[in-house]
């Protein structure tokens, strides 16, 4: 069987794209085995996404891509499906969406490698354990916040890591590390911000009587939790749900949308149009 590879691109709109496309696949021998377009009238740019096997080897491809890509100026990406995404995981006190994470991989629900989990408290380095991933504790406080940046870093480069998550990671990342890890780093945090700040903030929802839970998943950036959004989503509440009930339906949904979000990112769904994001489902 031949190499199954994804493209991936986004050029200014013409007539022909598509077109043009398909009949690069098909002089290499390229079968095409999943396509989706979309243009956005806003900002006059086109972006596609094609899955396809080819017997062409993908340093060829990515030579020939250049080349053809040069009169559509085009952002594009070539990325062989062999593989799945290599991808640390960073991890403060809460372990739900990590604990989901890793259920779903091991569950073959995620192609993800994950290669090691990253945290600032000791707590789940006997989940890491158990699912034979390393575990590094970086301890960080204010005044040795560029330090530990550092050491994260460096591990994220020595794994080779092409996905960084921030599964309830709650610490700030300086504005250099965000700009390091761009296009490459994705949070989950719940959707009561800017309303409810701070700590307790399920506490502060239930005190004003809330009756949506939700979750945003974005990619970050040095504005704080303002990075394009990839997912969000919401669960009602009612008067009788306590302080609890809210947390835990809370959990739940900042899973489920982070685990959608990195699905999507791993499979190269995810464009970037600006601050915002085009998905292809």
């Amino acid at each position: 069987m031949n190499p199954t590879y994804i493209l991936t691109l986004s050029c200014p709109d013409r007539t022909g794209i598509v077109h043009a496309v398909s009949g690069f696949l098909l002089e290499r021998g390229g079968n095409i085995e999943e396509a989706a377009q979309y243009n956005d009238h806003d900002t006059g740019l086109f972006f596609m996404r094609v899955q396809f096997a080819c017997a062409v080897s993908a340093a060829d491809l990515n030579s020939q891509l250049a080349s053809f890509a040069e009169p559509f100026a085009m952002k594009w990406e070539l990325h062989p499906t062999e593989q799945p995404m290599r991808t640390i995981i960073m991890v403060s006190k809460e372990g739900h969406c990590l604990n989901d994470l890793l259920f779903r991989v091991k569950s073959g629900l995620l192609p993800l490698d994950i290669r090691a989990i990253i945290s600032n408290h000791r707590e789940f380095y006997q989940l890491a354990a158990s699912y034979n991933i390393p575990f590094h504790h970086i301890p960080l406080t204010a005044a040795t916040k560029a330090q530990a940046e550092a050491k994260q870093m460096e591990i994220i480069e020595a794994e080779g890591a092409e996905l960084v998550v921030l599964a309830r990671y709650m610490q700030i990342l300086s504005d250099d590390l965000c700009r390091k890890l761009s296009g490459r780093a994705i949070n989950i945090h719940h959707s009561f911000l800017p309303s409810f700040k701070g700590a307790k903030p399920y506490y502060q929802a239930h005190d004003r009587g809330v009756k949506l839970i939700g979750a945003t998943a974005h990619y970050v950036t040095a504005d704080l939790d303002e990075g394009p959004i990839i997912e969000q989503d919401v669960a009602r509440a009612d008067h009788s749900k306590t302080v609890e009930d809210l947390t835990a339906m809370g959990r739940d949904t900042e899973s489920q949308v982070l685990a959608r979000a990195v699905k999507w990112h791993s499979e190269h769904r995810v464009l970037l149009n600006g601050h915002k994001t085009v998905i292809f489902k």
